[in-house]
């Protein structure tokens, strides 16, 4: 059983979804003592934006495989800059460590309404056709059916209806729609709101938060 945990907080030892995931990677790992952890973080260690070029290099690789072998694809690169091949390498990595987990735990705050840059440039790594979805004649297909997301969600305000801010919420709504775009179905969310209201407001969340990990299983 692979775990993927990935953090894309910017806030270091004061964040509150990096609290989160770790708290539920540990949770997990200590139901599970066979469980492979595989840590990623998207601020330490950027996710390079999609370019023209990165772009092209991208699909280029896709089409001729479908899981993509990094040591074979740069070495087609001569051709192509440095950094083009640093940053194929770093897409083409994250995208096989997205393709192998069982189970991905997301740190995903809330940054303007919605997610972090960061973090949408990691979803572009996997967000492939071929990849993690197809097109049907029927329509699209998801291809990660089998996988389990758990989103461990920060928010500075309140956006759980009925608070009359839901309607802003374009990061949980997102994620949900992405990850059910892809075939996922079994998505959970952990969640501390109201982080910017006060030390009881946010202590009240968070302790609900750590509760609700406390129950979290691998299956």
């Amino acid at each position: 059983m692979n775990l993927l945990h990935i953090d894309s907080s910017i806030s270091g030892q004061q964040s509150v979804s990096r609290q989160l995931t770790a708290s539920i990677v540990a949770h997990l790992k200590g139901t599970t003592p066979n469980l492979e952890i595989t840590y990623r973080d998207i601020v330490a260690t950027p996710i390079p934006h999609l370019s023209p070029a990165l772009h092209k290099r991208k699909s280029q690789a896709l089409s001729e495989s479908k899981v993509v072998d990094i040591q074979a694809t740069s070495s087609q690169l001569d051709s192509k800059t440095r950094q083009l091949e640093q940053d194929f390498e770093i897409v083409t990595k994250a995208l096989r460590e997205f393709l192998a987990a069982d189970i991905v735990v997301l740190g995903a705050p809330m940054y303007n309404f919605a997610i972090p840059s960061q973090l949408k440039a990691w979803i572009d790594c996997f967000t492939e056709p071929g990849q993690t979805f197809r097109y049907t004649e029927q329509g699209v297909e998801g291809l990660c059916a089998d996988k389990r997301i758990i989103v461990a969600s920060s928010r500075g305000g309140l956006y759980t209806a009925p608070s009359p801010m839901a309607e802003l919420d374009h990061q949980e709504r997102y994620l949900t729609s992405l990850f059910s775009f892809i075939g996922v179905s079994d998505i959970t969310f952990v969640r501390v709101e109201g982080v910017n209201q006060g030390g009881e407001q946010r202590q009240r969340s968070l302790s609900a938060a750590l509760a609700k990990i406390a129950t979290l299983r691998v299956a």
